[in-house]
């Protein structure tokens, strides 16, 4: 990106200009701030003088307040204004990473997490509902991969780029950092993201109504299942580098950016496969994550291996964000904020689980036990995606019965 002087105008990069870049820049402030922690821990260890499972609740209280409250909240806000909830949302975000910066004990910390896991849910709603009143809506699968590109860089590059902010200058740099990218997206979204008229909001009966819909419920369980299965591993794959392949801190910081561009890469990829097939990529998604979990087992020492093996696993990592979206929300078009927010809820209470149960494996059985960990939520997640498969296809056999008849 570049800027450039001509006479008295400055050419403004086209990027810059357009509200799809700041949606995305937004998700990947809330994710940043989210699991950027991760990267950071050991500094806010030190910093606050708490054991690792203290500094641990920080990512657990995000996501267990988004796993709760996040479908109320969008219930009760999505019928405002949605320019203006976007930007309330970020600059909320912005106060709180400021607050977060200088938080005189580890509890003030820990309170400061809840505010924005309460409106983060309220963003990823109505950010991807925003993006995709952009374009018409045969692009919209395109369209939300796009999006999800700030989705996939906060939740596996934001670690990476706090730790090394952290490690280079201090804990509050990190912090000052994720108040920047979302400061800057909400002043982005305010100025370039026009005032489009809004639908008017359904009633909340009509939005609840989805919620008697079985096959929403058997596509919650495996979108829920794969995100149990990607953090029981990735919560610990600092310390997995460490222990299976002995490697020292910098270089884990640099193989998780490389994780991390495998991830942009698989989720553009994937968004393109599931607008093709969505049940076959579905369907193939936990097999690839569970390829990539049987490859980390192994006793590697060729440093090309490793960088392979991250590629393809942050490939197979991230794309379960469009695949699980897509898979879920398109259940309920008729209620899309608030099948988003059921989405975002329960992937949260995905992440919940996982992270505690692959904590649980990697004490009782070390560190290949967090990939055991990963294994068995893939396996319910595959029952649950046969399951919709199957249901599905008997649908399809009666339609063509009926059809037959008559």
């Amino acid at each position: 990106m570049r800027c450039d002087l001509q006479g008295d105008q400055v050419t403004v990069p086209r990027s810059f200009k357009n509200p799809l870049f700041f949606i995305a820049l937004g998700l990947f402030g809330v994710y940043t701030i989210e699991f950027g922690v991760v990267g950071i821990l050991p500094v806010i260890m030190e910093h606050y003088q708490v054991t690792a499972s203290m500094a641990g609740t920080l990512v657990g209280i995000f996501a267990l307040v988004i796993a709760v409250l996040g479908p109320f909240m969008v219930l009760l806000l999505s019928k405002y204004n949605r320019k203006k909830i976007l930007m309330i949302s970020l600059f909320i975000f912005t106060a709180s990473s400021l607050l977060s910066a200088y938080a005189p004990s580890f509890s003030v910390l820990l309170a400061l997490r809840i505010i924005p896991a309460m409106f983060h849910p309220v963003y990823f709603s109505l950010a991807f509902v925003a993006a995709k009143s952009l374009y018409p809506e045969n692009k919209a699968t395109q369209v939300a991969a796009k999006a999800f590109v700030g989705t996939s860089m906060g939740m596996v590059l934001g670690v990476p780029i706090t730790a090394y902010i952290a490690v280079q200058f201090s804990m509050e740099a990190a912090f000052l950092f994720c108040a920047i990218v979302n400061g800057i997206a909400g002043l982005g979204i305010a100025l370039m993201l026009p005032e489009k008229e809004q639908a008017e909001p359904m009633s909340f009966r009509k939005q609840l109504g989805i919620l008697r819909k079985v096959p929403l419920w058997i596509n919650i369980g495996a979108s829920t299942f794969i995100f149990a299965a990607m953090f029981s591993v990735y919560s610990y794959s600092a310390e997995y580098l460490s222990q299976a392949f002995g490697l020292g801190g910098e270089l884990i910081s640099i193989l998780l950016v490389i994780f991390g561009i495998g991830g942009v890469a698989g989720n553009l990829l994937a968004g393109n496969l599931i607008s093709r097939n969505k049940l076959k990529t579905t369907f193939l998604h936990p097999l690839a994550l569970g390829i990539a979990y049987f490859l980390l087992m192994w006793d590697i020492s060729a440093m090309l291996l490793i960088v392979v093996i991250m590629i393809y696993w942050g490939a197979a990592h991230t794309s379960g964000l469009i695949v699980t979206q897509i898979w879920l929300t398109d259940e309920a078009p008729e209620a899309p904020e608030f099948a988003t927010a059921l989405y975002i809820s329960f992937i949260n209470l995905g992440v919940t689980i996982g992270s505690g149960t692959g904590g649980w494996f990697l004490s009782m059985f070390g560190i290949h036990g967090t990939l055991w960990s990963g294994f068995c939520y893939l396996v319910a997640a595959l029952i649950c995606i046969g399951l919709r498969i199957h249901l599905v296809r008997r649908e399809y056999r009666e339609k063509t019965v009926m059809i037959v008849r008559g």
